[in-house]
């Protein structure tokens, strides 16, 4: 088996990502980890998903596309310049809603909202605030997080925060959790009753 043929990538990635290579932004999700938000994005039907991070839009289209069309997307992205790229090439799509604004005003904000499905790949919701993001996850609902693989250019403090992300999500009562060190490193965690 080979988990890199076949993907059926998003139709717009291609253009994302030619509009993104005018850019610095280096910090997109990679096809598997999009693969495996598509796939999980289908299992919640009607689902109201979060994804804190959107940067140009490559995991918001993997997203969208395994979404069915009751499905609706919240994607916050603090970045301008990303933010527009991925507005240009997803806005049309009715089932998404872009913020442009901080990540931990938006949680402090919506704290009382319900979500399905929660991806976080940003810092607030994955290395701060994973309390009030966790409390913002419906019962039976996933949150994702990626890049917790190290690579050549983490700063030193990054290493020692996975670590302790992960420790603390193996500790709680209320997820199963499964840890994937595959892709950039990704962690897939179900909220259960205690």
């Amino acid at each position: 088996m080979n988990d890199s043929a076949n993907l059926k990538a998003p139709a717009l990635l291609n253009a994302i990502r030619a509009d993104l290579a005018a850019t610095t932004f280096t910090m997109s999700s990679d096809d598997l980890t999009g693969s495996l938000l598509r796939t999980l994005a289908a299992s919640k039907p009607r689902g109201s998903l979060l994804e804190l991070g959107t940067g140009a839009g490559v995991s918001t289209a993997w997203l969208l596309d395994g979404m069915d069309a009751e499905s609706r997307l919240i994607t916050v992205e603090n970045d301008r310049q990303v933010h527009a790229i991925a507005k240009r090439h997803l806005g049309s799509d009715p089932r998404v809603t872009f913020v442009l604004g901080d990540g931990e005003s938006f949680i402090e904000r919506h704290g009382q909202e319900r979500f399905e499905l929660i991806f976080a790949d940003t810092w607030p919701g994955k290395f701060y605030l994973v309390d009030p993001v966790l409390g913002m996850l419906s019962w039976g609902g996933l949150y994702i997080v990626d890049d917790l693989v190290p690579v050549d250019n983490w700063p030193q403090e990054h290493a020692n925060q996975v670590v302790q992300l992960v420790n603390y999500l193996e500790n709680r009562s209320d997820l199963r959790i499964t840890k994937l060190t595959w892709s950039t490193g990704l962690l897939v965690a179900t909220k259960v009753r205690p």
